[in-house]
């Protein structure tokens, strides 16, 4: 311990510098938004890698794979983010925000049934990439007939 006139000052400033670092290195990832135009430009290179890949329940390859594993997969491989694996827990992840908000990157999740639920990532100017159940790994358009209708909510989860 200091023992000039103010190692009290000294001890409570150590003690912040370590509780900082404690709650620094406990907090999670630190996630931070790329550009839009280089986020973008990081899914259309995902898309131009699995496009066409088809739809499987489950699945988690070229040979396969589902909504929720494309957004897993993407995120990880793109960001560097590692995000849960199923729509249920992915659509608690990051932060509400309303459509007119929508950025590339963010999330966005529809009611397909009655429990069925469906993820996608937004790019830009009402573009959406996502794994469809009968096209496999496409991208759509949020002004769609059957989009609009069973839009439920966006989340960002990049910064």
């Amino acid at each position: 311990m200091c023992r000039n006139g103010n190692g009290g000052l000294n001890l409570r400033l150590y003690w912040l510098l370590a509780l900082t670092l404690l709650l620094t290195a406990c907090g999670g990832q630190n996630i931070t938004r790329k550009s839009s135009n280089t986020t973008e430009s990081l899914l259309y290179a995902q898309y131009q890698s699995w496009q066409g890949t088809p739809y499987q329940l489950g699945g988690l390859s070229k040979t396969g794979i589902d909504c929720s594993g494309f957004v897993y997969l993407t995120f990880k491989d793109k960001f560097g983010v590692k995000l849960p694996r199923t729509t249920e827990t992915q659509a608690e992840r990051g932060a509400r925000i309303y459509i007119g908000q929508l950025q590339a990157g963010d999330l966005i999740f529809f009611k397909t049934g009655w429990k069925t639920r469906h993820v996608g990532i937004y790019l830009s100017d009402g573009r959406f990439l996502h794994a469809s159940t009968s096209k496999g790994v496409i991208i759509s358009r949020l002004d769609n007939v059957y989009w609009k209708k069973k839009y439920w909510l966006s989340r960002r989860i990049l910064q």
